[in-house]
């Protein structure tokens, strides 16, 4: 092999391996070559129904409060209740030392007899003097002095009796009973401590059903709330749900009552309270009585519901973005090129949201495939999955769940 064949065997070595790196080349750039468009799944926007919910948060409060003092001053002998326990109105609770009452009232009331059997003495009297009027012994001074007395006595005989009516009322508020049914707290005094009316409060019972929730309201949401729901019902147009500290959704059903005449200067909030059923959950022994679900001063969450759904301008959930600038979808625009549209919502539910502006009637928004798409670009569209369309027809028959509203703070 002369020079010439080495050099062109060392030019044909060279030139294989860079043949198979451009082969190799090639072929990854048909790979990475597009193929077409993106495939997207669409759906157009339409009214959906949605039931509208404004959450808050608020207290449990009892509709009756009793702080149970003394009216007398006495000895407690006996406690007749169990703390904790449920008690019904005119329930004995205190029983007060009675024996001191006892003879008091004996003493007023034999005052009043002893008066009487005077009274009784001045009738004869005067009806004598006055039968001896038409005769020569009858003095007409003797006649009014008769009735002057009698009268007197009359009055002492009344101002007697109003002494034993105290007595009575003393002697019966030795016995303390319970002016409404509740459940009773803790007592303050045990037996055998003297108790008077400037001991304070003895025990405290508190209502258990109904029960009332309580929630401020920001003047600016409520204002929103007034214009939603006055033309439409007033109180009648919502309902009260209560999500309870664990998170479970209270299975009763309450209805609002009352909005607050005043404003909170320190929160610029308004007050709102419902009305709610608390039944008995069972019956135990150990706990004194029934157990129920709510409890006086529970912090809960407020939930306050429209009763009648609103038509909405609804996408599924899923398709929302967001960034620092807020929310976003794409839609498919003029030649099938995505386009971003910025958006703003309403009241939403977990899979439905509500668009109140940034889209119009039938546009078409991408759902699926929305990690392939980047704004200007064309995409193939297409009719978005069974899933999506099922998820949409689902909430828009109320099983959506309702999403979070901006509330105040008790």
């Amino acid at each position: 092999m002369d020079g010439t064949d080495s050099m062109r065997g060392r030019i044909s070595g060279l030139l294989v391996p860079a043949g198979l790196a451009f082969a190799v080349m090639s072929a990854a750039d048909a790979q990475m070559a597009p193929s077409g468009p993106p495939a997207v799944g669409i759906i157009e926007t339409v009214k959906r129904p949605v039931t509208q919910t404004n959450e808050f948060l608020g207290r449990i409060e009892a509709t009756n409060r009793v702080n149970v003092v003394a009216r007398v001053t006495a000895f407690l002998e006996k406690r007749n209740f169990v703390e904790g326990a449920e008690v019904k109105a005119g329930d004995l609770l205190y029983q007060l030392e009675r024996g001191p009452f006892l003879a008091d009232l004996e003493s007023k009331k034999a005052q009043v007899a002893q008066l009487q059997a005077t009274l009784a003495n001045a009738v004869l009297t005067t009806n004598r003097a006055k039968a001896l009027l038409g005769g020569p012994a009858g003095q007409q001074s003797t006649y009014d002095a008769a009735v002057a007395n009698q009268q007197s006595l009359e009055a002492q005989v009344q101002a007697a009796q109003a002494q034993v009516d105290l007595s009575q009322i003393n002697l019966d508020y030795t016995q303390i009973h319970s002016p409404i049914d509740g459940r009773i707290g803790r007592t303050a005094v045990t037996e055998g401590n003297v108790v008077t009316p400037s001991s304070g409060t003895l025990t405290t019972i508190v209502s258990q059903d109904p029960m009332y929730v309580t929630f401020p309201v920001p003047v600016r949401e409520s204002l929103d709330l007034r214009e939603r729901y006055a033309t439409r019902g007033g109180f009648k147009a919502v309902v009260i749900r209560v999500r309870l500290p664990d998170g479970r959704l209270y299975d009763k059903v309450g209805a609002l009552d009352f909005v607050n005449n005043t404003i909170a200067q320190n929160t610029d909030t308004i007050t709102l309270r419902g009305t709610i059923p608390n039944p008995p959950l069972y019956n135990s022994a150990e706990t004194g009585g029934p157990v129920r679900e709510l409890t006086d001063n529970e912090f809960v969450t407020v939930l306050l519901e429209g009763v009648e759904p609103v038509e909405v301008l609804a996408i599924p959930r899923s398709a929302v973005l967001s960034d620092q600038q807020g929310e976003y979808v794409y839609v498919v625009g003029a030649e099938n090129k995505a386009e971003q549209r910025r958006i703003e919502l309403g009241q939403s539910t977990s899979t439905i949201a509500a668009v109140t502006k940034g889209l119009a009637l039938g546009d078409k928004v991408i759902v699926e495939g929305l990690q392939k798409v980047k704004p200007g670009e064309v995409v193939a569209p297409g009719p978005a999955s069974a899933l999506i369309q099922s998820s949409m027809k689902a909430s828009a028959d109320g099983v959506g769940s309702p999403a979070k509203a901006s509330g105040g703070t008790p």
